[in-house]
């Protein structure tokens, strides 16, 4: 009796030593689950910084170009291209000038891109001036 008792109770103190293999697998669900969470959010991160970067960038870089424009004879004001030179050698600047419904009133409108991006890669800035002629 003492020794099936003994056996009983071994076999018993074993099953409690370790993992069955149910609950390995569940850890390991559980652990996908939350890997797969931490790293969606951290590529979003990432993905945000750069937006953030190039918006920043951008609307420094266009009101930069639109303080010249505003400052320039309005006269002189025509429609164009051109870059932002070595300093920001991904960036490109394009104007357009409108009329609009007031005939002294024109719309001038600065597109900043980024040419290495390849969504939300433009910044528009519309400035609106008295031209009299």
């Amino acid at each position: 009796m003492r020794q099936a008792y003994n056996a009983r109770h071994a076999r018993f103190q074993s099953m409690r030593g370790g993992f069955t293999l149910l609950e390995v697998m569940i850890a390991m669900a559980i652990l996908a689950i939350t890997l797969v969470a931490v790293f969606q959010s951290q590529s979003q991160s990432i993905s945000m910084a750069g937006d953030s970067r190039f918006l920043t960038t951008a609307s420094l870089l266009a009101r930069s170009r639109m303080v010249e424009i505003d400052a320039a004879d309005p006269r002189a004001v025509t429609t164009g291209n051109g870059d932002f030179g070595d300093d920001f050698p991904d960036y490109r600047w394009q104007v357009e000038i409108g009329d609009t419904e007031i005939e002294v009133l024109k719309k001038i409108s600065l597109t900043v891109t980024n040419s290495r991006m390849l969504v939300r890669n433009s910044y528009r800035l519309t400035l609106y001036k008295v031209v009299l002629r």
